[in-house]
């Protein structure tokens, strides 16, 4: 892995928790602040939660991306180091 790769895993990953702590933060206060029954005050705070929410979901995009591209990119050193030595024992004989 690349450390570029790993650094926009890890930045992708701090920006996911973040993204979670809004959403529940949101959430709870909308909880606390609505009126009326406890499915209603969940409905409620879902309801004014749900931008958030839509940000925290493409903050788990984001991760699951960059977690791809670096199985990718793994995927890719690998098969390189194989025709390494295929092309090395190639050579040898």
């Amino acid at each position: 892995m690349t450390r570029q790769g790993v650094e926009a895993l890890f930045e992708a990953e701090i920006e996911l928790a973040d993204a979670e702590r809004d959403l529940d933060l949101l959430e709870h206060k909308a909880f606390v602040e609505a009126q009326g029954t406890v499915a209603d005050r969940n409905a409620l705070a879902r309801l004014e939660a749900a931008e958030a929410r839509w940000a925290r979901d493409v903050c788990k995009a984001k991760v699951n991306r960059v977690k791809t591209k670096l199985k990718a990119l793994e995927g890719e050193i690998m098969a390189n180091a194989t025709m390494s030595k295929i092309m090395q024992a190639e050579m040898k004989l």
